[in-house]
């Protein structure tokens, strides 16, 4: 988003209080953004409030005072990359479906070549109007990038679908948008594939044996790997984590139901990054019903099949990543699991200090290969280590 020009248009819906944490996103992301309302939208959110956001005036009427005698539609439109409506009333999506362009927002949308996105928030039963429905296709086929909207409670006090999405999804749905949209994401067209989680082994119905995995740092890949515009499937087992918007999400709780899942897509996947933590061991004999407590419990376990290796074993043209969490000698013993799984790459991290490894924000370790140097990588928040490892990959893919 660095250096974009974005118009964010905002409309009279009772969710226009939104756009506010939408612009201000956009400006943390780098854009230079400018605000363009409806007057009955001032109603619910203040001019005011998007000037200090965005930090430039705000246009809300046709007839303001021209300012060095530029003719402010046409300037805005001509200044914007791309023209996103927060959110688009039915009423607004009916406008511009219908060439009307009687205030500031309808009339600058009409005159920009830029890309333009519309987030449709409304009441269930106008949303699934199929007046509106037919608008929506028309304006798609036209070219506009219609995000769906979200269900949920809504503010006329029925749940059902319409009410608009939360704008840290909006500002990636975009992001993603304009890097298809500019050609720059590294990974268009790829498949990538990521686990997250930890796994858990039942003992019973009510108890299982697990690990201390958050599913931070897959889901932080998963999120790196959406920015560079790649599809991207993420088999998590279970987490207390929001799943991405714009990932193809596989819940999964045992070792063996990741290995179906990530089997299933393995064959259409160009690369594949292990990042769960996948329980070694499983129950010999799960209770069916809950056990009663007991003054000592034995368990047998027996050994779950090593997915990673598995997948090395197959490997034709995917690109494969492993993980490996260790408490000493992470270099050498990673630099086996390298060798002895077919792998492209390994992360590997001692998770026996405090910042680095299960529950924590921030990671650090080492970038291990079959046929090159290891690459340290200092401590860092697990959001950026996650670029730092799809930057890897595309490298890699490259000189494939």
């Amino acid at each position: 988003m660095k250096g974009k020009h974005i118009i964010v248009g905002v409309s009279a819906g009772i969710a226009a209080y939104k756009a506010i944490e939408v612009v201000s996103r956009l400006r943390k992301a780098g854009a230079e953004v400018k605000v363009v309302m409806t007057k009955n939208a001032t109603h619910i959110a203040t001019p005011m409030t998007f000037g200090e956001i965005s930090g430039h005036p705000v246009a809300v009427d046709m007839w303001e005072e021209i300012h060095d005698w530029n003719v402010e539609h046409i300037a805005l439109a001509t200044w914007a990359d791309a023209y996103i409506v927060v959110p688009a009333t039915a009423n607004v999506i009916g406008k511009i479906r219908a060439g009307i362009a009687d205030d500031m927002l309808t009339t600058t949308i009409m005159a920009t070549s830029a890309p333009k996105f519309l987030c449709p928030a409304m009441n269930t039963e106008m949303f699934n109007n199929p007046i509106v429905q037919r608008n929506l296709e028309d304006l798609a086929s036209f070219g506009y990038h219609i995000m769906e909207p979200d269900a949920g409670w809504l503010a006329c006090g029925v749940t059902g679908v319409g009410r608009l999405p939360s704008p840290e999804n909006i500002v990636a749905w975009l992001t993603k948008e304009l890097q298809s949209l500019d050609g720059t994401g590294k990974l268009s067209g790829k498949t990538v594939l990521v686990t997250a989680g930890g796994t858990q082994e039942n003992i019973d119905p009510v108890r299982y044996i697990g690990n201390r995995s958050s599913g931070k740092m897959g889901y932080s890949i998963a999120e790196a790997a959406l920015k560079e515009n790649a599809r991207v499937i993420l088999v998590s087992a279970p987490t207390s984590l929001d799943v991405p918007d714009g990932v193809e999400y596989v819940p999964v709780d045992s070792a063996e139901g990741m290995q179906e899942a990530v089997n299933s897509y393995y064959d259409t996947t160009d690369v594949v990054i292990m990042a769960a933590a996948v329980s070694d061991f499983r129950v010999a004999n799960k209770a069916p019903q809950k056990i009663k407590k007991m003054e000592t419990m034995t368990l047998e376990l027996v050994k779950n099949p090593d997915i990673l290796k598995g997948l090395g074993e197959l490997k034709t043209h995917q690109l494969l990543v492993g993980f490996a969490a260790e408490t000493e000698h992470v270099v050498e013993y990673g630099m086996d699991k390298v060798r002895r799984k077919n792998l492209d790459m390994l992360v590997a991290n001692d998770v026996s200090k405090s910042n680095a490894g299960f529950n924590v924000d921030t990671n650090e370790g080492f970038f291990l290969y079959p046929n090159k140097e290891p690459k340290v990588m200092p401590n860092m928040q697990k959001s950026e280590l996650a670029r730092y490892i799809i930057g890897e990959v595309v490298e890699l893919l490259a000189s494939k």
